[in-house]
């Protein structure tokens, strides 16, 4: 409008289009608009107040130019208008002067209608009533249009609900009728849907195409995901009219299944469902999907319709070739049977195929379709790159002016929100749909000359030329079409059959129709390589058609993987430029799409890579890679994925400097097209390093090391990322060949944890091949578990942390617990009182403790030793200030909330917080770091001795001493049954002592009172607090006693008087007693062997401990005496048997096991550095070798690359699976480890033995080829000879009537 009103008043410099354009269409846009009922239901007109009257100011200014034609100026008045009585309705406050000036324009212009109306009256009274009359029926056509438009908005919501119980009932057809019944029956053994098959196909017999055509979307719906009434719709993403539309639609569905099933069916329905979407959102296989309405997975659906006729009736309408909309719903129909790539359609698909003599006919009718979509291409080829060609010069001349309009106009631009852009376009699109229904009115009065009719038509024109050009951009029918039918090839070879990969190529009939290189021959085709524009790529793939390349690409990389080499030769040798084109669309840029959907681009390229590596695929021979890089500059190939790589930089460059276009992607968009990009330059690479292997020069390029002519070495940051996120691992496939396999390696690997790792390579355990894949494989699902509690961990800052540090809390951990062990050892028990020390020492400590913190701020990561002199002059400083125990306290308080983050740690690691409790309680980490914080609380709050359990931690932690526990415990059963024999004959020679020796078991004893002192705790604790040492025998007691002011000292003042008198007592008990008389008192003799219980325990206890056995603590017999020899012969045998013997077998299964252990601990030292994890091959098989043992480990049978192949196949869509990933997820399935390469090695491969068997191969190969080859030229001259014999026949024929003829004309 600015720019309008600016213009210039002289009609031959005006710019006339853009003048009508602005005064007739978008006055009639804008009143249009605000006199719908979508302005009045609308409540953002308040909102977009600036806007507003910004609008009304602009048509204000138009309003005043006086150059408006009277069409022109009825339109902008009414447009003013219009705005100003919204405002007053509204009431948005507009300026007073504007509502003035406003208020005399109008005026004005009735002044002049009501002069001017008399005269015209009076010629125009017949006119005027027609006119009013037409006037009226217009109106009212246009009431009944809206009230139609309303209807279809407001029932819309509701028609679906209904179409979709529909759905329902096909599902469940045998509910509608009562139990035990014949229909019942017939119903749920699927007659009710296979005759409704069988009827479709008869529609189209009886010419009911449009019924035909409904029947195939219901049945295509039966095997749609239905998202509307799964119950897990985000409402907050809806507007409040869909969520009240969504629950009128729901209630109404409801009350119909309440109608036709009953409520205890629905209620049913419901659970089912949720349940349902749970289980299938875990699943990532595509079939197992469950379908709510269905109460069956979408494999399972697809099968019955395919046991009831459906994949028959795809067959047979196909075979038929009804019209071009029939068609296409079929082939709709064959892609939801095969979709998530059903193997059991498939095998019906290819039986009936094989089976049907008309199955030719299936194949001609998509091979002429294919051709069709080609004649089309080449047919509007030309036309659409001289229009491109054409607008990109245009937009180059116009560039300049754009430039300058962008700054005159971003403040415009700015005002418009995202919400009032999307209020426009719908009032734009229900403008539209208004002059749409005109156009019929416009018929009917062709004789109208009147304003009514001529106000409409420029708008009219405009929304026609708008729709004109939609319609150039969309593509024809024939060429449309070829998207569902390479989709439908694309599923038929889905999981890679290689039967109907191969039937598609050759059909074994008369005519064979060969859809792969027809395939090509399209990709060719519409990238305009035939008209000889390779090097113009770019002009020929546009916005409209890169979907339908994409899906070209995709189809023929599903005709290749598997590996299909039939196909792959066939591709990679075909005559067209096929081959050229899929490299050019790696390696070309693809303008001017990429300038504005970088997006699609890199979607395309990423598909053309995966095509090229498809080629390739499970190929020794190098004739395809040789063909690939005959076509390529290796150089020109990393760049472009470099490039990819590049691809975050070069869109925040953009987006600096206004180059990125209009509007901003949001952040989550951004970072899609981030990771879309890095992956598919990730593609690319792998693609190079696939080539690599046929070209020394790309091999050399990939390198991200490089130097200059300097020396100095320079690292390529993209090569860097590429090769540090590649791997590479070496498979067995059936037949025994090894393959190698370079993947990208999946981002959750990237969470597995150091200790984790180190972990396994250490416990993992040798099979009897001498591999460790099996106890390998067997934690696979144990470090899958931990990589995505590692990745939901990343969520959580702070536990984040915490467990990032999970080594320092252990070391912390040990280091306190063994410095607060020192400190009690030292000083316990406390005395509660603060040592004087020397201030030259004091000083020292100072001096010691700010010089290494100094050095540890300034140093960083300081020393080691400076932190040691750090904490152990700061553990001084505090015991020379303020004590021992505030000290041990200060320690312990530290050492629980170390023990508490270490537990932390530890269990956020290893996701203890993710599992049940009862999994939690048998966890031994967690009651490990459970315990060991109960300890150092104990320690804390109870006693300080409890510190000393923490020790304990040692054994824990270092595997030498867990091998001397576990040399007890490991054999603990043969220890314990020595144990009790050992017990059992100490019990029998416990009855021959108590028999027959029993005088014999006398024992000297010590008896603890023989002092006096009835309270000797308190006698010790005095004497502690007066001379520093408690009271322990005679000598210190008589000091002890003798101590000035003994009695009224002030710890004794605490005593009560009990306590007191005791200790008094026995100071004067020592005093009035000799010293001698206390040493005689002090001893005694008691017998130990009066019962049998105190001779057990006396044999126990002095004869196991006595090197000499019992004999060495019983009483000395005289030689004299009756039973010597009986005892000489009890201690012999006590000593033999027992201490010898029993002993000994205890000591040397101990030892034994230890030594085991030990020798043990070095053989697995030994394989761990001198074997292959992977395939076991020592490291002697690679001396004199080209590859080193080292870079076997390293990068042929990497142990974590496995790992991450298996975590791959895992997390990828297994539609998606190339053929050696396929292969090895149904190994994986089957737990069968005969994937991994045992005892064998491709770089071993070089001995004449390999290669021989290689040779072999190749030559069995060579051979099924040229079987092959002849039995088709076999069957080639079987028909040519078969022709002859029908042309002689037929010459002969004639030969017999040519004679007669001859005669008759003579």
């Amino acid at each position: 409008m600015a720019m309008v009103s600016n213009a210039t008043h002289d009609p031959k410099h005006a710019d006339k289009v853009l003048q009508d354009y602005v005064t007739v269409t978008v006055m009639n846009i804008i009143t249009t608009f605000f006199s719908s009922p979508f302005a009045e239901q609308s409540t953002n007109v308040q909102t977009q107040h600036p806007m507003f009257v910004r609008l009304l100011q602009s048509t204000y200014r138009v309003a005043l130019c006086n150059w408006l034609t009277g069409q022109q100026r009825y339109h902008v008045e009414n447009c003013s208008r219009t705005l100003l009585e919204i405002a007053k309705i509204r009431g948005i406050a507009i300026p007073g002067d504007l509502e003035t000036q406003l208020t005399a324009v109008f005026n004005k212009s009735q002044m002049i209608m009501k002069h001017s109306r008399a005269w015209m009256t009076a010629g125009k009274i017949r006119s005027d009533t027609v006119s009013q009359q037409t006037q009226d029926y217009r109106n009212i056509i246009e009431g009944l249009q809206d009230i139609v438009s309303l209807l279809e908005d407001q029932l819309k919501p509701l028609v679906q609900a209904e179409l979709s119980v529909l759905v329902d009932v096909l599902h469940r057809p045998e509910l509608l009728f009562p139990p035990n019944t014949d229909a019942r029956h017939k119903c749920e053994t699927g007659g009710f849907i296979s005759r409704l098959i069988r009827h479709t196909e008869k529609l189209l017999e009886e010419k009911e195409e449009k019924l035909c055509i409904k029947m195939l979307q219901t049945l295509k719906e039966m095997m749609t995901i239905d998202v509307e009434y799964t119950g897990k719709v985000d409402l907050k993403s809806l507007s409040k009219k869909e969520q009240e539309d969504r629950k009128r639609s729901e209630s109404l569905r409801q009350l119909l299944l309440t109608s036709y099933y009953g409520r205890t069916q629905v209620r049913t329905n419901r659970t089912l469902a949720q349940n349902s979407l749970n289980s299938s959102v875990q699943d990532s296989d595509r079939g197992a999907i469950m379908l709510n309405r269905a109460e069956m997975t979408l494999h399972d659906v697809q099968c019955h319709l395919d046991r009831e006729g459906a994949t028959d009736l795809v067959i047979d309408l196909i075979i038929h070739n009804h019209s071009s909309r029939t068609f296409q719903e079929t082939i709709g129909l064959g892609i939801a049977l095969l979709d998530g790539g059903n193997c059991t359609i498939q095998k019906s698909f290819l039986n009936r195929l094989t089976s049907d003599r008309n199955s030719e006919k299936f194949f001609r009718v998509i091979y002429d379709r294919m051709r069709d979509a080609q004649t089309e291409i080449k047919a509007t080829l030309s036309v659409t790159t001289g229009e491109t060609l054409t607008n990109k010069a245009d937009e180059d001349r116009s560039g300049g002016q754009k430039d300058t309009a962008k700054s005159k106009t971003k403040a415009d631009r700015e005002i418009f929100t995202s919400e009032l852009q999307e209020q426009m376009a719908d009032a734009a699109s229900t403008t539209a749909r208004a002059y749409v229904h005109l156009q019929h009115i416009r018929h009917l009065e062709k004789g109208d000359s009147g304003a009514g009719g001529r106000q409409s038509l420029p708008a009219e024109e405009f929304i026609g030329e708008r729709a004109m050009e939609k319609e150039k951009k969309k593509l024809s029918s024939e060429i449309a079409i070829m998207e569902p039918i390479l989709r439908f090839l694309q599923l038929l070879c889905e999981n890679h059959n290689r039967d109907l990969q191969n039937y598609l190529r050759t059909q074994n009939n008369k005519t064979n129709y060969n859809l792969v290189c027809e395939t090509l021959q399209f990709l060719d085709c519409i990238c305009g390589s035939t008209t000889g524009g390779l090097g113009l790529l770019g002009l020929y793939i546009n916005e409209t058609n890169v979907a339908l390349i994409n899906q070209t690409l995709e189809s023929l990389t599903e005709y290749c993987q598997g590996p299909c080499h039939e196909n792959q030769n066939a591709i990679a040798s075909h005559e067209s430029n096929g081959l050229n084109i899929i490299i050019a669309l790696i390696l070309n840029d693809i303008s001017p799409l990429g300038k504005y959907r970088m997006d699609l681009v890199l979607k395309l390229k990423n598909n053309a890579s995966k095509l090229l590596l498809a080629i390739m695929e499970s190929r020794h021979d190098s004739e395809n890679a040789d063909g690939i890089l005959f076509n390529m500059i290796p150089k020109q190939l990393v760049e472009v994925a470099k490039l990819a790589y590049h691809q975050v930089e070069i869109m925040e460059e953009e987006q600096e400097n206004g180059k990125g276009g209009d509007e901003e992607p949001s952040g989550e968009e951004e970072d899609e097209d981030v990771t879309n990009s890095r992956d598919v330059g990730h593609n690319i690479y792998i693609l190079a390093h696939q080539l690599s292997k046929h070209n020394k020069e790309l091999a050399e390029i990939l390198k991200p090391a490089h130097g200059d002519a300097h020396g100095d070495i320079h690292i390529d940051p993209a090569l860097e990322y590429y090769a540090n996120h590649t791997a590479q691992i070496e498979i067995v496939r059936q037949d025994r060949t090894m393959e190698q396999i370079v993947f990208p390696i999946p981002e959750i690997c990237e969470y597995l944890t150091p200790e984790t790792k180190h972990r396994v390579y250490i416990t993992a355990e040798r099979d009897d091949q001498g591999s460790k894949v099996s106890d390998f494989f067997s934690r696979l699902d144990d470090m899958f578990a931990e990589m995505k509690w590692q990745k939901k961990l990343r969520a959580n800052a702070l536990l984040c942390w915490m467990s990032g540090h999970m080594s320092f809390w252990g070391r912390s951990s040990f280091y306190l617990a063994i410095l607060i062990n020192i400190l009690v050892g030292l000083n316990f028990p406390f005395i509660n009182a603060t040592r004087e020390f020397d201030p030259r020492l004091s000083g020292l400590v100072w001096t010691t403790m700010f010089g290494s913190l100094a050095i540890t701020i300034t140093v960083w990561p300081p020393p080691r030793f400076v932190v040691i002199t750090l904490v152990i002059s700061a553990i001084l400083r505090l015991i020379f200030s303020f004590g021992i125990e505030p000290t041990l306290i200060l320690l312990g308080t530290v050492n629980v909330l170390n023990a508490i983050m270490f537990a932390v740690s530890v269990m956020g690691n290893y996701g203890t917080f993710n599992k049940p409790w009862k999994q939690m309680l048998t966890d031994f980490e967690f009651l490990y770091h459970m315990g060991y914080l109960i300890v150092s609380m104990l320690g804390l709050c109870l006693h300080e001795l409890f510190f000393s359990l923490l020790l304990l931690d040692l054994v824990y932690r270092e595997e030498t001493l867990l091998n001397v526990i576990r040399s007890v415990t490991k054999n603990g059963r043969s220890i314990l049954m020595t144990a009790v024999l050992a017990i059992i004959l100490v019990y029998f020679f416990s009855i021959i002592g108590l028999i027959f020796f029993q005088d014999d078991f006398l024992m000297e004893v010590n008896v603890a009172s023989a002092l006096g002192i009835t309270n000797k705790e308190v006698v010790n604790a005095a004497a502690t607090a007066l001379n520093g040492s408690p009271v322990l025998n005679a000598d210190k007691m008589e000091e002890f006693c003798q101590a000035p002011d003994l009695f009224n000292s002030t710890f004794l003042k605490g005593l009560n008087e009990t306590e007191r008198a005791s200790l008094q007592s026995g100071c004067l008990e020592k005093f009035s007693k000799d010293k001698q008389s206390i040493d005689e008192d002090d001893t005694g003799i008691e017998r130990h062997c009066d019962t049998l219980l105190m001779c057990m325990i006396t044999s126990m206890n002095e004869g196991l401990r006595n090197g000499g056995g019992i004999g060495d603590v019983l009483r000395k017999p005289s030689s004299g005496e009756r039973l010597f020899y009986v005892r000489v012969v009890y201690d012999l045998l006590f000593f033999f048997i027992v201490n010898i013997i029993t002993l000994n077998l205890i000591f040397g299964v101990i030892i034994d096991t230890f030594a085991d252990l030990r020798s043990e601990k070095q053989q697995k030292e030994e394989i761990l550095k001198n074997s292959c994890f992977i395939c076991g091959l020592e490291r002697s098989a690679f001396d004199n070798k080209t590859v080193s043992f080292e870079e076997h480990c390293k990068q042929e049978h990497n142990m974590w690359h496995y790992l991450y192949f298996i975590i791959l196949v895992k997390v990828k869509d297994p539609t998606e699976f190339t053929g050696p990933e396929s292969y090895v997820a149904h190994m994986i399935k089957e737990k069968n480890l005969d994937w991994f390469p045992r005892m064998r090695a491709m770089s071993l491969a070089a001995d004449d033995g390999e290669i021989e068997q290689n040779e072999v191969r190749n030559l069995q190969f060579e051979l099924q080829r040229t079987n092959i080859t002849i039995q088709e030229l076999s069957r080639q001259l079987t028909e040519l000879k078969e022709q002859m014999t029908e042309q002689r026949k037929q010459k002969q024929r004639m030969g017999l009537f040519t004679p007669s003829s001859a005669m008759g004309t003579i």
